[in-house]
């Protein structure tokens, strides 16, 4: 098993977070994506997952395998691309008759030899399916029942002595959790003169104006990274877990809570995003400076989607909350611990739901299933890095060890 270990110091008012990871095994990552619609979910085998010595290579393409995906040791390019052609029913087409061997190069010019390839390795479909998809699931059904129930019922009135009210505690729990939330905004709000300015030049083949729009973007996500440690070590119940599981839930569920944030910041007016309220960009922007239109679509349709849901700042710190509190990361040792840590946070949701959006019974199972498509982009982005990795764009020590990225 691969040694994780994290070194936490408090210094004056401020944290230092530092991260020393030395992997020589990665787990599962827990898949969230939708049942394709012909098969049955399997049920997942108890017991450890087979012990890895570090040098394994995919089975599918020979680039180094993460762990075992789908019944396959794989890397996490592969089991992402499996998972998305099962998830949409993909139908690709090969140039070649489907004859394309299939390496670390062609596995991004062929899909269909890629896809064959991941079949004929022994990847099942019925696999794309985790237990906390299953979970997620059985609440929205739930919610569905209850909401047809409630549409059969006879009125009642909306509001009265009768009303859902938050408990105390709940109204406390979720205060709180916007103040933190503020705090940590404002901390890097006060940082963002020290990033790399984006360059005036837009020379597209200028190598230094690429470097520098590469560089003002990962400044801008290791501030990102900052914040979102800073508001994990606040939360009730974080710091009573290991050092271990620690590490497994922030290195896991950081990029989704980028996502998150980054959601948030989405202006439907001028599609763009603007962060720290000085920095504003549209998708060619995203595009200038390195990243791949297959991943800045998708950020930005998950963008618009959580626009329309009009959430407010209490939603989102609590579907934070949740999102950092998921017991079905990799690495996770203590998993009985992280599911009541989060369980407080679900239920507070489910209340602010009910007493904000009274009319609205699907908004819950829909705020959750948005944590479902938060694990599909992750994945995308496991593959971005990969891309960015082949552009010889070295992204900075912090990140390298966040994303697993082994140079």
């Amino acid at each position: 098993m691969g040694l994780l270990q994290c070194i936490i110091k408090k210094t004056n008012k401020q944290h230092v977070f530092i991260i020393i990871v030395f992997i020589s095994n990665l787990s599962n990552v827990a898949e969230l994506s939708r049942l394709h619609a012909h098969n049955q979910p399997v049920k997942r085998k108890k017991g450890p997952a087979p012990k890895m010595l570090g040098n394994e290579v995919c089975s599918v393409c020979g680039d180094k395998a993460s762990g075992f995906h789908y019944n396959v040791l794989s890397c996490e390019g592969c089991k992402g691309f499996f998972r998305r052609s099962v998830i949409k029913d993909a139908q690709y087409a090969c140039k070649n008759s489907g004859k394309c061997e299939m390496d670390m190069y062609m596995r991004r010019k062929c899909q269909q030899c890629r896809l064959r390839k991941c079949r004929e390795a022994g990847m099942l479909e019925q696999c794309v399916l985790s237990e906390e998809q299953i979970r997620l699931k059985k609440m929205k059904k739930q919610q569905e029942e209850e909401s047809a129930r409630a549409s059969a019922a006879p009125p009642t009135p909306a509001l009265g002595a009768g009303a859902p009210q938050l408990a105390p505690q709940q109204r406390e729990m979720i205060e709180k959790l916007v103040a933190m939330q503020k705090q940590c905004n404002k901390r890097s709000f006060l940082d963002r003169l020290k990033v790399t300015p984006w360059p005036k030049n837009q020379d597209p083949l200028n190598r230094e104006v690429r470097q520098q729009r590469f560089a003002h973007f990962t400044e801008l996500a290791i501030m990102s990274v900052q914040e979102i440690v800073d508001f994990a070590k606040q939360l009730p119940g974080f710091l009573e877990l290991t050092r271990e599981d620690q590490i497994a839930l922030l290195k896991t569920s950081t990029i989704e809570i980028m996502l998150l944030e980054t959601s948030r910041r989405y202006n439907p007016a001028i599609e763009s995003i603007t962060f720290l309220k000085d920095f504003s960009y549209n998708k060619e922007d995203f595009a200038k400076a390195g990243l791949q239109f297959e991943f800045i679509n998708p950020i930005f349709e998950f963008s618009k989607g959580m626009n329309d849901l009009h959430l407010d700042e209490a939603e989102y710190a609590l579907l934070i909350a949740i999102n950092i509190f998921s017991a079905d990361r990799p690495n996770v040792q203590d998993h009985d611990l992280v599911e009541r840590l989060q369980q407080p946070y679900v239920d507070a949701l489910h209340s602010y739901i009910r007493i904000k959006r009274p009319t609205d019974q699907l908004m819950f199972p829909r705020m959750l299933m948005k944590l479902v498509s938060l694990r599909t982009l992750s994945s995308v982005h496991s593959e971005q890095v990969f891309a960015l990795r082949l552009q010889d764009k070295k992204l900075p020590p912090l990140l390298s060890e966040i994303w697993d990225v082994h140079e």
